[in-house]
Parts: structure tokens; C-alpha cells; sequence
């Protein structure tokens, strides 16, 4: 009889603690072990060892036992994709609904001063599928760029360029028009390096003003989610994200009454960035 085992740190992963990547840096730091002894990078575990996570046990799952939700998130400027912040600046996580021994998953970053489309899961395989470049999911992103636009400069971005970091590309450019000096356009990556759409255009002297997140793979930022809101994606949406990234659809699970209470709780706290208006002054005139 054969024995099925699995890298660590995709087992972590599924288990909802947070990105293979994450998990790999927890090995590296020495927070996990396996069996009571600590675990390294390379170890391949199976479904009856015993892990623990800091000291805490961790609850293993087949690959066909691990929940698979995803959230839509509206990210405004000025939150970091990080969960905790040392200069106590807001995050992402805090306006996410709680969950009970299971973490959100951030699909991709978005940096601090852009906003839009951001996708957190339960399900760390298929977070790291969409993320991995080979891949190849396209997030689309609308741009507002200062300064004059020239077609030599457009065309130099979609037959590529090189950045710091390696070559980098739009596979398409849209003119979606403007004002003045500044001019919207709509681009898409097939990559998610740090500030690579904001660096393509630098490239080309021109500087970027606002950039939002529009579109991931096949899901579109929409009205369901005001910035500074989230909003569960349906099972016709999961199941389309499941076949991007190359696994087998899972039903996503019904909330239960007391999650249903704690999430309608936590939506009600979290309200929309323009709803939140500066207190009334006190002073008197």
C-alpha cells in the first residue's frame, strides 16, 4: 500500500493559514512543527501527522475537505494588503468578515495608493494557483496618466520593456479618453509585480495619477461592493476562478446561522469609504 504525502507548506496552505509563501517563511522561522520536531523546507507530511503552528495545533484537510470561499473586496487608497501595520495604519484584513479557524487568503497585492479589485479565499491552492505566473491570469487595470501620450510609447509598453526586475509588457492598451493633461487608459498584465503597471508607464516618462484594479481573470469589480466593502462571490463565480486555475470545482459552503449573524454584524460596522463623513465641530463660533 502506497502512502499519499504532500509538500508542508501546500498542506498549511489548504488549511487556511495563509499563502504557500507565507507558510514557507513560517517553516524558515522555525514556527512549525511536525511530530513535535521542527519542521524544515522540503518535509512531506501526510494526512495523520501531527502539526502544530506556534505551539497550536493545526486541523489537516484533504485537498476535497478544504472550503472554498472567495470575497470580492473594493480596496480604497490608503490601506495596506498587509495584516498588521507597526505604524498602525489601516488594512485590508480589518474590513474583511471574521471567520472561525480559517484566515483569508490575499489573491495578489495591491499597493497603498491603488485601489479596486481585491480577492481573498479560505482555499490557499487555489490562491497560489491564480498567483503563480505561469498561469498567466490577466488583471486588467484603468489608468489615469499625466502628460501626452504618444502611440511610439504605447506600443513600445505591448512589445515590451525592461524594468529593473526582468522584462515587462501590457498585452493590451485601450485610450478611454480625459481631460486636460490627464488621459484615462484600461491595460492589462499577466503578471502581478510590484508596481509593474506604474513602472511600465515611468518607463515612458509619464506618471501615473490613479490607478485602480478592475478586473481579475474573469471576475469584474461591480456595484455589489461600494469601496471599503466586500461581497461573497456566487458559485457560478468560484466555479469560473476554480477552472482558471486549473482545479475541480468545489461546492462553497452555506453560512451558518452564526455566521450569517457575525458577517451581517461585521458589514454593518464596515461601512463604505464615502459614507464616512468628518465629526461636527464643537467649537463654538
Amino acid at each position: 500500500m502506497t502512502t499519499t504525502t504532500e509538500k508542508l507548506q501546500k498542506v498549511l496552505a489548504r488549511a487556511g493559514l495563509g499563502s504557500r509563501r507565507e507558510m514557507e517563511t513560517a517553516i524558515s522561522a522555525g514556527r512549525i512543527k511536525v511530530n513535535g520536531k521542527l519542521a524544515t523546507l522540503g518535509d512531506r507530511i501526510e494526512m495523520r501527522d501531527k502539526v502544530t503552528f506556534d505551539d497550536r495545533p493545526v486541523t489537516l484537510r484533504g485537498a476535497d475537505e478544504t472550503p472554498r470561499r472567495v470575497i470580492m473586496y473594493n480596496k480604497p487608497e490608503g490601506e495596506l494588503c498587509t495584516r498588521k501595520d507597526p505604524e498602525g495604519r489601516r488594512t485590508v484584513f480589518e474590513r474583511l468578515p471574521r471567520l472561525k479557524g480559517e484566515r483569508w487568503i490575499a489573491i495578489g497585492r495591491l499597493d497603498i495608493n491603488t485601489s479596486g479589485l481585491l480577492l481573498f479565499t479560505t482555499d490557499g491552492e487555489l490562491a497560489n494557483k491564480l498567483m503563480h505566473p505561469s498561469t498567466e491570469v490577466e488583471r486588467e487595470y484603468a489608468v489615469r496618466v499625466m502628460g501626452e501620450v504618444r502611440r511610439e510609447q504605447v506600443v513600445a509598453m505591448v512589445e515590451g520593456v525592461m524594468l529593473d526586475d526582468g522584462p515587462a509588457r501590457f498585452s493590451d492598451v485601450q485610450e478611454f479618453g480625459g481631460e486636460g493633461i490627464n488621459t484615462w487608459f484600461h491595460v492589462v498584465i499577466l503578471e502581478g509585480r510590484n508596481r509593474e503597471v506604474r513602472r511600465l508607464w515611468e518607463s515612458q516618462g509619464l506618471t501615473v495619477s490613479r490607478l485602480k484594479r478592475v478586473r481579475y481573470g474573469n471576475i469584474f469589480l461591480d456595484k455589489r461592493a461600494k469601496a471599503g466593502e466586500w461581497t461573497e462571490l456566487t458559485q457560478d463565480e468560484v466555479d469560473d476562478l476554480s477552472t482558471l486555475a486549473g482545479l475541480a470545482s468545489r461546492k462553497v459552503p452555506e453560512l451558518t446561522p452564526d455566521e450569517k449573524n457575525r458577517w451581517s454584524r461585521d458589514k454593518n460596522k464596515r461601512r463604505p469609504v464615502q459614507a464616512m463623513r468628518k465629526p461636527k465641530s464643537t467649537r463654538k463660533p
